[in-house]
C-alpha cells in the first residue's frame, strides 16, 4: 500500500541513496545511464557529464525522471524533478574523483565537462529488508497463508 513518507522512511531513503551509484536517466522517453551524487540539504542529485550528450543538450529546466533499482542496498525508487545545467566549481571540486577523471582529458578544466543538476520535485520508493530476511519472508509466505514482508512502499515529496 502506498502511503505518504513519514521521517523514519524519509531518513532510510536518504541513507539507501547515497550508499548507491548508479541509475538510469531519463528525458524524453530515452534513459541513460549516469552516476549521481547526492545533497540531501537542498534535496537535488548532480551528475557530471559532457557537453554535447543528449542529457547536456536536454537539460533546459525540463522535467526528467531518475530510476533505481539497487537490490544490495534494498532501495528500487523512480525520482522526478527539474533538470538544468549547472556551473558550480564547489559541487564539481566536491564530487570529481578518479572516475569522472578518466572520461576527461584535461580533468576538472577541461572544457567539456559539464555538471547536471535534477532537483527532486517527487518520488515514489520502494525498500525491501534484503540478504537473509527477505529469503526468510519467502520461506515463511510458503509454509503460511501470510504473504511475505518484504519492505516499504511509500510516495515522498522534497
Amino acid at each position: 500500500m502506498t502511503q505518504l513518507a513519514d521521517k523514519d522512511l524519509t531518513e532510510t531513503f536518504w541513507d539507501r541513496l547515497e550508499d548507491c551509484r548508479t541509475g538510469m536517466l531519463v528525458i524524453d522517453g530515452r534513459a541513460v545511464p549516469m552516476s549521481h551524487y547526492v545533497d540531501e540539504n537542498k534535496r537535488e542529485l548532480w551528475f557530471i557529464t559532457a557537453k554535447g550528450t543528449f542529457m547536456a543538450e536536454h537539460a533546459n529546466g525540463t522535467n526528467a525522471h531518475y530510476v533505481l533499482c539497487n537490490d544490495k542496498e534494498g532501495l528500487y525508487a523512480s525520482l522526478s524533478g527539474r533538470f538544468t545545467p549547472e556551473i558550480n566549481k564547489e559541487k564539481l571540486d566536491e564530487y570529481w574523483s578518479f572516475i569522472a577523471a578518466s572520461w576527461y582529458e584535461d580533468g576538472k578544466q577541461d572544457p567539456d565537462v559539464l555538471l547536471l543538476k535534477l532537483s527532486l520535485d517527487a518520488g515514489e520508493v520502494w525498500t525491501s529488508k534484503g540478504g537473509a530476511k527477505f529469503f526468510y519472508e519467502i520461506a515463511k509466505a510458503n509454509l503460511t497463508d501470510d504473504k511475505p514482508d518484504i519492505g516499504e512502499h511509500f510516495e515522498i515529496s522534497f
